[in-house]
């Protein structure tokens, strides 16, 4: 790779871990408190049908909380990198993002945890082409308008994709977008194609003219979904953790146990047609689970890839951000009220 090939490819995950780094040394300053004195944690959610959205409607967390006094505060992003900003600076003590991200956190410094497995991501991803648009393979994107938003699943996807068909980054023209700015260029035709992933994939094939050139599943390769923590929320109030990993089980449950309803609930939550919320669902199950061998085989490819390519500016051990710890003691004994 040449050395103009190698700026290219570098130049927003850098200043992204650099902005990550600054933000870290703010975080200490900025916690939820000390031993008993904890009176709100903060969750982030992104526009994905998760459970943890569905939680968030039906207010189980609330209720669960308010039994020690403490209060639940959301805040709603677009796709993970932004969150891990809201970790770092000690304002999100709870979230969910794809693989990505949490890469690019733990390269940049910050202290969190993943502590559960959201979903294993095969589907959830996937490259948008217009129907007719004459791009029949992934060959074809070369010198193609290609939407992604940067240091998300979708970009780790889109970079795969690119390797996959033998192609080099600067021959694709990838233009860093986030989801709200993306789908109206996607839809006039501004942008060739949209690396993103669900609910927009089944949004886009369903109500629209969009095909999906390739996902995870046709080229075997994983973007699963993490819960993470802050390290040091984890630290002062590991039962807290636990309270919300149970929490959160019995929200996948319900999703997995009331099919019907939960499409109507998500249909309902989001504005969504619910044929695109069924199909959302078919293809992304969603998981409360301890992160397995293969998981973090997953990722640790991912992040050799991702150093690699200089998206990332070291070598990291993705093991060593896993703590399985507190979804072992959260699921032990079953169901929970």
């Amino acid at each position: 790779m040449s050395r103009k090939e190698r700026k290219n490819v570098k130049k927003w995950p850098l200043y992204m871990l650099g902005c990550l780094m600054l933000l870290a040394g703010c975080s200490a300053a900025q916690s939820s408190g000390g031993g008993g004195d904890l009176k709100e944690i903060n969750i982030g959610v992104q526009q994905s049908l998760s459970p943890l959205l569905l939680a968030k409607e039906k207010g189980w967390f609330e209720k669960e909380f308010a039994k020690e006094g403490i209060q639940v505060k959301w805040t709603e992003f677009q796709s993970g990198p932004p969150q891990f900003e809201g970790l770092a600076a000690g304002k999100l003590d709870f979230s969910q993002v794809g693989n990505s991200p949490v890469i690019a956190g733990q390269a940049a410094g910050i202290d969190f945890k993943e502590i559960g497995l959201s979903q294993d991501g095969l589907k959830a991803n996937g490259i948008l082409v217009k129907k007719g648009s004459g791009i029949n393979d992934i060959k074809d994107l070369k010198g193609k308008k290609v939407a992604v938003a940067k240091g998300s699943s979708g970009f780790d996807f889109l970079y795969k994709v690119i390797d996959k068909a033998g192609l080099e980054p600067t021959d694709v023209n990838i233009i860093q977008l986030q989801p709200d700015e993306a789908m109206p260029a996607f839809d006039s035709g501004a942008i060739d194609a949209w690396s993103i992933w669900e609910p927009f994939l089944s949004l886009k094939t369903i109500k629209s003219d969009a095909a999906i050139l390739v996902d995870g599943e046709q080229i075997d390769k994983y973007s699963p979904g993490f819960t993470l923590v802050r390290s040091e929320f984890a630290e002062k109030y590991p039962d807290e953790v636990i309270r919300f990993l149970k929490v959160y089980d019995k929200a996948v449950k319900w999703h997995k146990n009331h099919k019907k309803e939960a499409v109507e609930a998500y249909a309902k939550i989001k504005n969504l047609d619910k044929k695109v919320v069924e199909n959302v669902l078919n293809n992304t199950e969603p998981l409360n689970e301890p992160i397995t061998d293969r998981i973090i085989e997953t990722q640790q490819e991912t992040a050799d890839f991702q150093f690699k390519l200089k998206a990332i500016n070291k070598e990291i051990d993705v093991k060593k951000v896993v703590d399985n710890s507190f979804i072992k003691k959260a699921l032990k004994g079953g169901d929970d009220k």
